[in-house]
């Protein structure tokens, strides 16, 4: 099958030097390339900035921002049966970006942000036969935010885990996640490396395809 992996976090930049981001580190979703790569599929790893090696046999793209996330996806989307949206995308991005950088002295006291695209919602009418995955990091009780993106987006699963539990969320190499299906069903992983976590979505990703075809 041929994957399409989105991971890592996007820079929305101010001007030259600061910019806009979150914690992400982009591990998930380079370990789900990884087991991708290993279960035999053919793998495009669309990444955020992160400081992290292209795992073996994955063909990666490099993006920094959201809009620029969404125009590599939309370019790789067409060739892909399976998408696993893992990145962290930037809900919002400063309206203008000063081409210099800005000084103390001149820079107001607010900032004027504008709404990213949500890249899965937009590619929903895409979808077709494609398996489509998700993931929701929240804090607290995730399932309730997750099952509502999981209908919202028109999702085949969600992965969802709270970022503050302890060794999971991100920089971490574990992850404690649970697995959501639009059928009410719910699977609760235990604490595992995300290496285990990720050829646990690889293989619910190959069922779900294979339902699909």
């Amino acid at each position: 099958m041929r994957f399409l992996i989105t991971a890592g976090p996007t820079r929305e930049p101010l001007d030259p030097v600061r910019f806009i981001s979150n914690r992400s580190t982009g591990k998930m979703g380079f370990a789900l390339a990884q087991a991708a790569a290993e279960a035999g599929h053919e793998v495009v790893l669309v990444a955020g900035p992160v400081a992290l090696e292209t795992p073996p046999g994955v063909r990666r793209v490099d993006i920094e921002t959201a809009l620029e996330m969404l125009a590599a996806v939309e370019r790789e989307l067409p060739a892909a049966e399976v998408y696993i949206s893992c990145a962290a995308v930037a809900d919002w991005r400063p309206e203008v970006c000063s081409p210099t950088k800005l000084k103390k002295h001149e820079m107001a006291g607010t900032l004027r942000l504008v709404r990213n695209p949500d890249i899965l919602k937009t590619l929903r009418p895409l979808k077709g036969t494609r398996t489509f995955i998700g993931f929701a990091a929240e804090t607290g009780e995730p399932d309730a935010e997750a099952t509502r993106k999981l209908r919202e987006k028109g999702l085949d699963m969600i992965v969802a885990n709270d970022v503050t539990a302890p060794g999971a969320g991100f920089a971490h190499d574990t992850n404690r996640v649970t697995l959501l299906f639009p059928d009410g069903h719910r699977e609760a992983l235990p604490l595992m490396t995300k290496h285990e976590v990720a050829q646990r979505v690889i293989a619910c990703a190959q069922t779900l395809a294979t339902q699909t075809e």
